[in-house]
């Protein structure tokens, strides 16, 4: 039985970005088209089959703990950062100061997509969801490059609009306007944990 169901959903790619080296900035640059390897998306820096720890697992792992990494790919909504950029008073917040990959346009509450969802573009590459991406204090930080008198507020107002975090389960090229159906699982809230 199939599990996964495809939907009338299809989001269109509005951007694409890679991050080279998060030391030396979190800001990434625009492509028009990207190479999707089983590490991620060529030439980023969050790149890789592994990664070590961070915060978004410290109560999993001991920081720096050698893990799987399904954070290859940073995806963000077109929809949903205009509407962070409105609620801070700003006429936009560019895709590229937050340290994004992947921006589509059409999906909504992409936030809100549940674990293991996929994104199968039409040319054949596939992208699974992990998790919703929290806010950080290092993108704020990087708003206040551009607008230092937001850079506190953006913590605030993007909190369950910041995007997803994804890996790659199909290699291929993602380009602009390309259009990705989304497929998810069953919904289920998980009881016991409550």
């Amino acid at each position: 039985m199939a599990i996964l169901k495809p939907t009338a959903i299809h989001g269109r790619v509005f951007g694409l970005y890679i991050n080279n080296s998060r030391k030396d900035d979190l800001e990434s640059t625009a492509l028009d088209s990207v190479t999707v390897t089983y590490e991620g998306f060529e030439g980023e820096d969050h790149g890789g089959l592994t990664r070590p720890s961070c915060s978004r697992v410290k109560l999993q792992y001991k920081r720096g703990t050698e893990i799987r990494n399904a954070r290859q790919i940073s995806i963000l909504s077109r929809e949903e950062l205009d509407g962070i950029a409105s609620d801070m008073g700003l006429d936009t917040i560019k895709p590229e100061w937050v340290g994004a990959n992947l921006v589509f346009e059409g999906i909504p509450d992409l936030t809100q997509l549940p674990p293991g969802s996929r994104l199968i573009f039409e040319g054949g590459t596939s992208l699974v969801v992990d998790m919703e991406n929290a806010p950080c204090r290092y993108t704020a930080a990087q708003i206040g490059i551009h607008r230092p008198e937001k850079s506190t507020a953006f913590t605030k107002y993007a909190t369950g609009r910041r995007g997803v975090t994804a890996w790659v389960e199909k290699n291929g090229i993602i380009a602009l306007n390309e259009t990705a159906r989304l497929h998810i699982p069953p919904q289920r809230i998980y009881e016991p944990a409550l």
